[in-house]
C-alpha cells in the first residue's frame, strides 16, 4: 500500500456516544443541530437466481460379468499350515511344561531351605546359647534330708 498518495476519500464524521451508550454521528464542527442517531447500514438483500436443472444424468455402467475360474484345492498348503500349527502348539505346550517344572523346582528349593533353617535353629539352641534342642526351662525338684547326725 502506498502511503505517499493522499487518501481518495475524506474520513467519515466521528461517532459520539451518549450517556446510555447510544452512538451518534458528530456532524462537521460547529454543530448547528443535535447529532443524528447512528443507524448501521442494512445488509443488502440476497438475490437468488433460478434453480439450475441438471442437463444430463450420469449413470455409471456396471462392470461386465465374468465367470469365476475354477482353482485347484491347495491341499499341500493346508497340510503345511496344519503342520506348522501343530509344531507351534507343541512348542507352546513344551514351554508351559518347562515353566511349571521350574516353578515346582523353585518352590521345592524354598521349602528345603525353610526346613533346613528350622532344623538348624532347633539343634543349635537359638538365643541364649543353650543347647539341647531348644527345650526351654527344666523343672528340678531336690529334696535333701540330713539323717546322719
Amino acid at each position: 500500500m502506498d502511503h505517499t498518495q493522499p487518501m481518495p476519500q475524506p474520513f467519515a464524521a466521528p461517532v459520539l456516544h451518549g450517556p446510555d451508550g447510544t452512538p451518534y454521528y458528530a456532524a462537521p464542527a460547529p454543530l448547528t443541530a443535535p447529532p443524528a442517531l447512528y443507524h448501521p447500514a442494512a445488509p443488502a438483500p440476497m438475490v437468488h437466481g433460478p434453480a439450475l436443472a441438471p442437463t444430463a444424468v450420469y449413470l455409471p455402467t456396471p462392470p461386465p460379468a465374468t465367470n469365476p475360474v475354477p482353482v485347484r484345492d491347495p491341499w499341500p498348503a493346508r497340510l503345511l499350515a496344519g503342520g506348522v500349527a501343530l509344531g507351534v502348539g507343541g512348542l507352546g505346550i513344551g514351554y508351559a511344561v518347562q515353566a511349571v517344572a521350574a516353578a515346582a523346582g523353585s518352590v521345592g528349593g524354598l521349602a528345603a531351605l525353610g526346613v533346613g533353617a528350622y532344623a538348624l535353629a532347633k539343634t543349635t539352641g537359638g538365643a541364649g546359647g543353650r543347647g539341647g534342642g531348644g527345650q526351654g526351662a527344666v523343672n528340678v525338684n531336690v529334696h535333701v534330708t540330713n539323717r546322719n547326725r
